[in-house]
């Protein structure tokens, strides 16, 4: 069954009431490429989703790109690298994928899991090499071991893991886009529900046969022997949204949440109040029906004075939420629409960590935040 995510939801956002994200007073880049910005992260996680050990490594993944001056190309030279997390802070560990040949221009958002001796990496492979600088996309997956250092060896060539071919879902095959108003069929987020050991992947969707350009929705799909079959959306935004970003879903205390992040600017008119933030809903089952989070959906948003300070937040089993630095320091200045200038305000950098805590169906931020 699917859940509709209503414009009556969003028009119960109460801005007194927000669970803010403390102000980012600087951006930590010391253990980072210093010719590189970063973007979209997420932990190699466990079967369970809990941040895993890898032979005493903590392994993350994030995109990243040269600093070509405009914070806007990035998407278009995008690779997934593999940072890991210490006591000392982020070290960039180089590309997780070798120069593949492979059909697809660059590499978007995703997530990656352990067994303990093997890695699977689930990512959106974004644009074509025949024509650069479109917004296709697929999902995609690679293999790997884990070698005696801990780190990922001996990737398998990225293979598809879904092409979107179903009545429920757009396909994401437009070459030319705006940010924004793309269609997708990205961001695969890996989950074992603990009821039954069945696997799925939770992705970002636009809801086919919509009759508003707003349609975006939180698509799934159940691993059927050796390959992903896809079912109806879990959620949608038809009439609301257009971009449910970087879907997943967490499993707590015997209800199902799915998370997702969004921007004030992919609401309709009229629904522009939203901040960007973290969304959410909660079921009791799986197919739900879902409820809104907070009576509204909102979970965590930027300071009302620091609105653009960090996006892409993405929730772990323990319920620990990491973003990156995009626009701080603006102080209510809106974002300049010089390229050189908006680029000496983009962070490009890991955000601080933080917690949240969940009690049924309300989440906010926990009093504690990690480092």
């Amino acid at each position: 069954m699917t859940t509709a995510w209503t414009a009556d939801c969003v028009r119960q956002i109460d801005a007194s009431q927000v669970s803010r994200i403390p102000t980012i007073e600087g951006v930590d880049r010391s253990g980072l490429d210093a010719g590189r910005v970063y973007w979209d992260m997420w932990p190699i996680q466990d079967q369970d989703g809990f941040i895993a050990s890898t032979k005493g490594r903590e392994l993350w993944m994030a995109l990243s790109a040269p600093d070509r001056g405009d914070p806007a190309l990035r998407h278009f030279e995008a690779k997934i690298r593999l940072l890991e997390r210490s006591r000392n802070g982020w070290v960039d560990r180089g590309d997780v994928l070798p120069e593949f040949a492979v059909d697809y221009e660059r590499e978007w958002a995703g997530t990656a899991v352990t067994d303990g001796e093997r890695v699977t990496l689930y990512f959106t492979a974004a644009g074509t090499n025949e024509r650069p600088g479109g917004y296709q996309q697929r999902l995609v997956e690679a293999h790997a071991i884990i070698g005696s250092d801990g780190l990922p060896h001996s990737w398998t060539m990225p293979q598809l893991s879904l092409n979107g071919s179903s009545p429920d879902y757009m396909l994401a095959d437009a070459h030319e886009g705006e940010a924004g108003k793309i269609k997708a069929f990205r961001d695969p987020a890996y989950f074992r529900d603990p009821a039954d050991s069945q696997e799925y992947l939770i992705f970002t969707a636009s809801l086919a046969a919509s009759k508003s350009d707003h349609n975006g929705a939180v698509g799934i799909a159940r691993r059927a022997a050796d390959r992903w079959q896809l079912l109806p959306p879990l959620i949608h935004a038809d009439g609301v949204n257009n971009e449910l970003e970087r879907a997943h879903l967490v499993f707590h205390e015997d209800r199902y949440y799915v998370f997702w992040v969004t921007q004030s600017s992919t609401f309709v008119p009229g629904l522009n109040h939203a901040p960007n933030g973290l969304y959410g809903m909660v079921a009791d089952t799986l197919f739900g029906d879902y409820r809104p989070l907070n009576g509204s959906g909102l979970v965590l948003a930027n300071p009302a004075s620091e609105p653009l300070q960090s996006y892409s937040w993405f929730v772990s089993r323990e319920l620990v939420v990491s973003s990156f630095v995009d626009f701080p320091g603006l102080k209510g200045k809106p974002l300049p629409n010089d390229r050189a200038q908006a680029n000496r305000l983009f962070g490009g950098a890991p955000a601080p960590l933080l917690k949240l805590e969940i009690d049924g169906d309300r989440c906010a931020l926990a009093e504690c935040a990690l480092a």
